[in-house]
């Protein structure tokens, strides 16, 4: 395998190496900070928008170096946003960059794969969900908690992804119960598209990778558009471009119900 230097990405935040054609992006979380933060979502952004002017990149895949995949977002960010900016304003800025990221990893023009381990909850399950391709370790655990948490499910825009991956009945059912849930039930409605024990892993990622590369890249770009158009088609009445409002409204509300109630 030949590495290129990391990116310029802000902070080290992933780790991104370039075989050929093919991309390795790798969440690269700081000791004790593994949930998906600003910076790690800064980072993606760079490395995706880098993309369109790399068309010899024709695969990318998305995993991460920490202990799981990602455990959802980070809360403490949003706490802090709202100490400096009350009305909602900062963490609104927060939720748009987690929908411009999501949309990116659709509309790029390289196929996606998501490698995943570990725990994937939340804003981790959003980001996995927008990749093409997803390839999951027989002990992942899955979890959306965000109603539990007293939060709308509201990162990325994600909630039209998961219902066109998954089907209305299976996430309404997960949103509302906050249920965890494991790799084999992921597959069975089909956020997973492959299942293997960890140490097989990058092995089923290969069976994808390599093919892929012998593909006609034109053929590869205008089956993904097309792909993503009929599913968007399905998304007529996406509001995901209203979540981050959802969401800082909702988080402001409460604050200052906090605050009077103090």
């Amino acid at each position: 395998m030949t590495h290129t230097p990391p990116a310029d990405v802000p902070g080290a935040a992933v780790r991104v190496d370039q075989d050929g054609p093919l991309l390795h992006v790798r969440l690269n979380p700081s000791p004790g900070g593994t949930a998906l933060d600003g910076a790690t979502v800064d980072a993606l952004v760079v490395v995706l928008e880098e993309l369109h002017e790399r068309p010899d990149i024709r695969v990318l895949v998305l995993s991460s170096l920490g202990e799981d995949f990602c455990p959802g977002a980070d809360r403490e960010e949003y706490r802090a946003a709202l100490a400096t900016d009350s009305t909602g304003a900062a963490l609104r800025r927060i939720g748009d960059k987690a929908h411009r990221l999501c949309q990116a990893l659709e509309n790029t023009h390289a196929v996606t794969i998501a490698r995943l381990h570990g725990r994937v909850i939340g804003a981790g399950l959003a980001l996995a969900a927008y990749c093409d391709l997803r390839a999951g370790a027989d002990t992942c655990q899955f979890r959306m908690p965000e109603v539990g948490l007293g939060l709308p499910p509201a990162w990325g825009g994600a909630m039209g992804r998961l219902i066109a991956e998954a089907g209305s009945a299976r996430i309404r059912e997960l949103m509302l119960t906050c249920d965890r849930f494991d790799a084999l039930a992921a597959r069975r409605m089909g956020l997973l598209h492959r299942v293997a024990p960890l140490d097989r892993l990058d092995h089923v990622i290969g069976t994808w990778t390599k093919p892929l590369l012998r593909r006609s890249p034109e053929a590869l770009v205008l089956t993904k558009r097309m792909l993503a158009g009929y599913a968007r088609a399905e998304r007529t009445a996406d509001a995901g471009l209203l979540d981050s409002h959802l969401l800082a409204s909702h988080l402001a509300a409460s604050r200052s119900g906090d605050a009077a109630t103090g």
